[in-house]
């Protein structure tokens, strides 16, 4: 009996256990998703606003692209080809910032922390990818300002090779970026520096938040 009795209270402490177990990994979870939905809801006003003046900012291209089509002239063709490329790279970002924030509001922090990292996962691959489409329109802000009434024919040689030279770099930089800012590069000193304010970040630091659950666990 005494064998019995003491099996009986070992199956009712160790209930007791796993039942305290559960009670601190719910209330950690709560904790953790708190903390998780603070840091996004940074990211989704940071998205709003990003969203807002990138409609105007396509507006205005927009009003400049048709002033210059409307007024067409051969002098024209290097504006309409910069700022055409400048606004569909824009129209881009703008599609990416909606598509964000519509993720943002679909994360169930109530849901399994499987699903909630694999969210955040793929909301961290679709920054870093759209920074790098991004970066592939600065070549066109050193060729906006050109015009065929003047350059190259009327343009002198000294203007002529600073342009060659800073267009040329410019697509070498915008192209070495969109080659090398991967998921796999993201702690490269470069990389993380031209990531800087685009939100992946936060991202990651509740990413953190999540991995903290699992290494509870795992000690438990």
């Amino acid at each position: 009996m005494e064998d019995m009795d003491i099996i009986t209270m070992w199956k009712a402490q160790n209930e007791k256990i796993e039942q305290s177990l559960a009670i601190n990994n719910h209330l950690l979870k709560e904790i953790i998703g708190g903390k998780a939905k603070s840091a996004l809801s940074h990211l989704k006003r940071l998205k709003i606003t990003l969203l807002f003046f990138g409609i105007l900012y396509l507006l205005f291209l927009g009003s400049l692209i048709s002033f210059a089509v409307t007024h067409y002239s051969p002098a024209w063709n290097y504006f309409i080809i910069s700022v055409g490329a400048i606004f569909a790279i824009n129209t881009i970002a703008v599609a990416t910032y909606a598509k964000h924030l519509v993720w943002l509001s679909q994360i169930n922090y109530d849901g399994s922390i499987a699903q909630i990292q694999q969210r955040l996962s793929g909301l961290q691959s679709s920054i870093i990818k759209h920074s790098r489409i991004m970066y592939l329109q600065t070549p066109f802000f050193t060729t906006f300002y050109l015009s065929s009434n003047w350059f190259p024919e009327n343009a002198g040689w000294p203007f002529i090779l600073f342009q060659v030279v800073f267009t040329a770099a410019s697509i070498y930089s915008s192209i070495w970026i969109y080659k090398h800012m991967t998921l796999e590069n993201i702690d490269h000193k470069m990389i993380k520096s031209l990531l800087s304010g685009s939100g992946r970040e936060t991202v990651k630091k509740a990413m953190d938040f999540y991995i903290e659950i699992e290494d509870f666990k795992v000690e438990k």
